[in-house]
């Protein structure tokens, strides 16, 4: 049965986007919810939300490119909750600009935001997990541009194709202490990030050319997330589950 219901569950860069929409829907569904990030005004107005429709959810400051603050977020997850054991790395950067302009800095943000930042906070989870004997679920964040070039976007490929592959490997070596590893790679979904491209006449030319013809919404992340997020999800550990309306099929 698909349920999280009594799960905890932490999620990095949980005050926009994808992350906030997860820290809602899990928290709907019965979890108690480690919301971090950054941004911690917009993570205290969510966590506000959440409990204003009885819901339980704490707000934590934490960025992924810095271990002291991930680990007191989950410091401050096991004083409230107890030690998750669902952990979602969202937390990520992008921009685009061309290979032969990208300046080192714009690089490193991304790489360090997006790929470093899920070692941090996947290995942070998993060490706790282990120490606790929590049997565990880790769900990445990745993109269909870690499996697909896109010009302009280098940095964000590399560091998502990294993504993949650390998922599988952290499946293959947390395997034996009963935590799963998945990924998913979302397509073209509609967010507060990518609303102005979308609207665009090569936003909309994009749009377009996808089998089904429409931008994703976040809710229709949410079957995946909570079946991998579940005890459902069992026998699963070392997938990427592309989400994106038929894209890849399209780019062969």
């Amino acid at each position: 049965m698909v349920s999280v219901d009594g799960k905890v569950i932490l999620i990095s860069g949980a005050s926009s986007g994808v992350g906030e929409h997860l820290a809602e829907m899990f928290a709907k569904a019965g979890a108690s919810v480690i919301c971090g990030a950054r941004r911690l005004d917009r993570l205290n107005t969510l966590v506000e939300r959440i409990e204003s429709e009885g819901g339980k959810a704490i707000a934590v400051a934490m960025d992924v490119t810095d271990r002291g603050t991930v680990k007191a977020a989950f410091d401050a997850a096991a004083e409230a909750f107890g030690v998750p054991s669902v952990v979602v790395c969202n937390a990520g950067a992008t921009g685009g600009q061309p290979f032969l302009e990208m300046q080192e800095s714009v690089w490193q943000n991304v790489i360090d935001v997006n790929l470093n930042g899920v070692w941090q906070v996947g290995q942070e989870a998993a060490q706790r997990m282990v120490a606790a004997g929590v049997e565990g679920s880790i769900i990445n964040i990745s993109s269909i541009i870690g499996d697909r070039s896109f010009p302009g976007l280098t940095h964000y490929g590399a560091s998502k194709a990294g993504v993949n592959q650390l998922t599988k490997i952290m499946a293959q070596e947390l395997a034996s202490h009963n935590i799963r590893v998945n990924a998913i790679a979302p397509g073209y979904l509609f967010t507060d990030m990518t609303a102005d491209y979308y609207e665009t006449e090569a936003g909309k030319k994009d749009v377009a050319s996808l089998p089904l013809g429409r931008l994703g919404v976040l809710s229709e992340l949410d079957g995946q997330i909570l079946l991998l997020a579940s005890d459902a999800s069992s026998y699963m550990s070392g997938s990427v589950f592309t989400i994106d309306a038929g894209h890849s099929v399209r780019l062969g």
